[in-house]
This record gives C-alpha cells, sequence and structure tokens, in this order.
C-alpha cells in the first residue's frame, strides 16, 4: 500500500494501525485497516491522518522508518509556509 507517496508492506500497515490504537488514534487505525482488507494499493491520508501517524511513530520500527522521514518533512514544510 501507499501511504504519503511512499510504499509500505502489509505486515508494516498492520503494524502502524496496532500503534495507532496504542495512541488512541483509532480513526486512523481503521482506516488503514479498512484499505488493507480492501487491498487498496493507495490510500490517501487527510493531513491529520499524517499528522496523527507521525505522532504514533516517535520510535519507528524499521519497516515505518521510511514513512516517517516523509511525513516529518511534509509536517515542517508545512511549518515553514504556515499552514500548520
Amino acid at each position: 500500500m501507499m501511504l504519503a507517496g511512499t510504499p509500505v508492506r502489509d505486515a508494516d500497515v498492520l503494524e502502524l494501525a496496532r500503534l495507532l490504537r496504542e495512541v488512541a488514534f483509532e480513526p486512523v487505525a481503521e482506516k488503514l485497516e479498512k484499505g488493507y482488507d480492501a487491498e487498496t494499493r493507495v490510500l490517501a491520508l487527510t493531513i491529520e491522518d499524517r499528522e496523527r501517524i507521525l505522532r504514533a511513530l516517535d520510535d519507528p520500527p524499521a519497516g515505518l522508518a521510511e514513512l516517517r522521514g516523509v511525513l516529518l518533512r511534509e509536517h515542517e514544510w508545512r511549518k515553514r509556509v504556515g499552514l500548520v
């Protein structure tokens, strides 16, 4: 599945959903799980979804490190241009 333009393996999508549940971001976890179940290739994420995923990936497992980097760069850009 593609998240924020980044390929994420199926097992890592499910791990991300688990991490999101741990920090009480249920709606985003459900969105990922529904996308996984539907075999979605590219899952659209809102800015809020992206920020919640970034918070859940404070100490990411190896398979999610690239996604965290992409989301962090996006967040820093939004701050720089005054969108956050």
